[in-house]
Order: structure tokens, then sequence, then C-alpha cells
């Protein structure tokens, strides 16, 4: 299987995508050399490259939705029907909290695993699991940290901007 790769940079950093023939495999928050140490052989342009565009439009605010395959092997079971429910279900600028996403999937017992499936999404941002919120109202987790959380929020308008970043905006 020929696999593909390209990077965009945005407001939490370096994103490289990772793509099969039949779609998007991969979403890092890292640069290729990183991301690309799990798929050697990946060479640069194809889906990747139209995945990293679409990207760099939903960080510049002209894109809410992705218009992308998503290449699901390796994928089954409740893991697969969380993730898919959550693209499914969940727009931008909008959030669900770990239970919300467990009852929309069928599985109310299984808040905890939904966590869990959040933390192992192969394909985060594509795969919004940063508007997967604590029940609480809190931020709950998310492998890049919660700043680049909170900055994914931000952009979709869910959260309002610090003054830190207004700051910044104003520098501009």
């Amino acid at each position: 299987m020929e696999l593909t790769w390209s990077t965009v940079s945005g407001p939490v950093g370096e994103i490289t995508a990772v793509a099969s023939g039949t779609g998007v495999r991969h979403v890092a928050f890292a640069g290729p050399d990183v991301a690309l140490a799990e798929f050697p052989g990946a060479g640069p342009g194809g889906l990747a490259e139209e995945a990293t565009g679409q990207l760099g439009e939903y960080f510049s605010g002209r894109r809410k939705e992705f218009r992308l395959p998503i290449d699901w092997t390796g994928l089954d079971g409740l893991r697969a029907h969380v993730l898919r429910t959550l693209l499914e279900q969940v727009p931008f600028g909008e959030t669900v909290s770990y239970k919300g996403l467990a009852e929309l999937s069928g599985r109310p017992e299984a808040s905890r695993a939904v966590g869990t499936i959040m933390g192992s999404n192969p394909v985060p941002l594509i795969v919004p699991c940063h508007r997967v919120l604590a029940s609480g109202g809190g931020l709950g987790g998310f492998g890049p940290g919660l700043e680049a959380k909170r900055k994914l929020l931000v952009l979709e308008g869910i959260l309002e901007p610090s003054l830190l970043e207004l700051d910044l905006m104003g520098d501009e």
C-alpha cells in the first residue's frame, strides 16, 4: 500500500497527515520526521496534501467541515463506532461530553471507554476529538495538550479567546 504525507503549520504547531490510496490514515501534531517514524517509505503529496490543504483552510477560518475519506484500517468494534459517531454527529462549533458521546454511540455505560478511544484517535482534527469535553464542563484530556485543545475550541468559537490571544491578534 502506497502512503503519502504532507505537513501544514497552524495555531497548534506543525501537523502532518499520512494517507493511503483509500483515505487519511494518520494525523500527527508533529513535523514529518516524528510523524513518519511510524510510516517509513511514505512519499510526499497525494491525498495527504489535500488533507493538509483542508486543515490549512480550517486553521484560517475558511473551512468548517472536512471533505476527506478516512482509512479506517485497524479500527473496529466500539472504537470505530464511537469515532464514526463523533465524526457524523458533532459538527464544527459544537461539543459533547464523554458521557454524551457514549450515549450517542448507543453505549451509555462506556464513558470511560470513550475517553480511552479519544486518546487513541488516529485522525484527530478530522475526527474532532477536541470537541469532546468532561461532563462537568472542563476540557477533559487531549493528547497534544490542553493548550492545543483550548486553541482549537477558540478557533471554533466554543471558547472565548484569552486576553493574551486578543493582544497577539492586535499585533498582526
